[in-house]
C-alpha cells in the first residue's frame, strides 16, 4: 500500500477520535445488528413454529425442538441485553440481565395468544385472505406486529436500544415502522402497511385497523430553558376501541384521540380529537374525466365528479 493510502487511513482513524461514532474500544462491545437480526428470527420461529422452516415440525419433537430453539434466543439475547444495560459504564455489573430474560421467557404465550387476534382479524377483515395461513408467509402486517409486540415487552423492562433495534429490523424488512414503545391491544389489524408510522406514545386500543401510509406522528416537540428537546413526554395520539384509518391519513400529537367507533378517512390531517362514532372525511376536490378520443373528435364530451 503506497503512502497516499496510508494517508487515507489515518485521517480515516483520527476522525473516530475526533468526531466520536466508534464502539468501546478493549472493554465490552455495544449491541450488533446483526446478532439482534438473527434473534428476531429465531423468535418468529418460536412464536410460528413451522411457518418459518423447511421442515416440518413433529408433535414428538415439538417440545425439544422449542426448547432447544428457547435455549439458542436466550443466550444470544443475554449477551446483547448485557453489552446494553452497561452503555455508559461497561465495566458496572447490574444483575439486570437474567431477570429480565426470564420475565420476557414468561411473556412469550401471552404474546401468541395477543398475535392470534391479530391474525384471525386480518382474516376476518380481508376479503383477498383465504386462509391464517396465508397471512402468517405472506403478510408483512404479521412480522412487523409479532417483531413490535415482542420488543414492547423489553421496552418495558428498561432495556436499552435492543428493542429500538428490534422494530428497526422490522422496519426494514416490511416497510412498517413502529415504535417498541407504543401500546397496542388486541385484534390489530395493518391492510398492507407500506408507509405505515406509529410514534413512542402511541395507544392504540383494540379491534383497530390501519391501511398503509397512516401517520401517527408527534405535532411539536416541547423543548427545556435551554433549547434542547424534552424527552419522555406523550406527544403521539391515542386511538381508542373499533377504529378504521384509511390510506395516508396523518394524525398528530399527544393529547389527539380519536374517539372509538370512528372512523378517519383516506388523506385526513388531523390535529385535534374527535368524539366517539364520528366519520372524518377529506371534502374532494373536483376530478374531471376528458375522452381521449375526443380531441380527434372536436367533442367536448368530459364529466365532472
Amino acid at each position: 500500500m503506497d503512502e497516499s493510502w496510508k494517508q487515507a487511513i489515518t485521517e480515516l482513524v483520527a476522525s473516530y477520535n475526533e468526531l466520536g461514532g466508534l464502539n468501546h474500544q478493549d472493554t465490552h462491545n455495544m449491541p450488533s445488528k446483526r446478532a439482534v437480526g438473527l434473534i428476531c428470527e429465531e423468535l418468529l420461529r418460536l412464536l410460528f413454529p413451522g411457518f418459518h422452516d423447511e421442515d416440518a415440525v413433529g408433535k414428538r419433537s415439538v417440545f425439544e425442538e422449542a426448547e432447544e430453539r428457547l435455549n439458542g434466543v436466550v443466550k444470544r439475547l443475554e449477551v446483547q441485553v448485557r453489552k446494553s444495560v452497561r452503555i455508559g459504564d461497561p465495566h458496572r455489573p447490574t444483575g439486570r440481565t437474567k431477570p429480565i430474560l426470564l420475565k420476557f421467557c414468561k411473556d412469550l404465550p401471552d404474546i401468541r395468544r395477543l398475535l392470534h387476534t391479530d391474525i384471525q382479524t386480518a382474516y376476518e377483515g380481508d376479503p383477498a385472505a383465504l386462509s391464517r395461513e396465508e397471512i402468517i408467509l405472506s403478510y408483512p402486517c404479521v412480522e412487523a406486529i409479532a417483531i413490535q409486540r415482542l420488543a414492547h415487552r423489553l421496552y418495558q423492562y428498561e432495556v436499552p436500544i435492543i428493542p429500538r433495534m428490534m422494530t428497526e429490523w422490522a422496519h426494514s424488512r416490511t416497510g412498517i415502522d413502529i415504535h417498541p414503545g407504543a401500546k397496542i391491544g388486541s385484534h390489530f389489524f395493518i391492510d398492507h402497511g407500506t408507509g405505515l408510522v406509529v410514534g413512542e406514545t402511541c395507544r392504540i386500543g383494540n379491534h383497530v385497523k390501519l391501511y398503509h401510509g397512516v401517520t401517527l406522528g408527534a405535532r411539536s416537540f416541547a423543548k427545556d430553558s435551554d433549547g434542547k428537546i424534552v424527552k419522555g413526554v406523550k406527544r403521539h395520539p391515542e386511538v381508542r376501541d373499533n377504529v378504521t384509518i384509511y390510506p395516508n391519513a396523518t394524525i398528530l400529537g399527544g393529547e389527539t384521540i380519536i374517539g372509538e367507533n370512528s372512523t378517519i378517512g383516506a388523506n385526513v390531517f388531523l390535529m385535534q380529537s374527535v368524539p366517539p362514532n364520528s366519520l372524518v372525511i377529506q371534502e374532494a376536490t373536483q376530478v374531471t374525466i376528458r375522452d381521449k378520443t375526443a380531441r380527434q373528435t372536436d367533442s367536448p364530451l368530459e364529466w365532472s365528479i
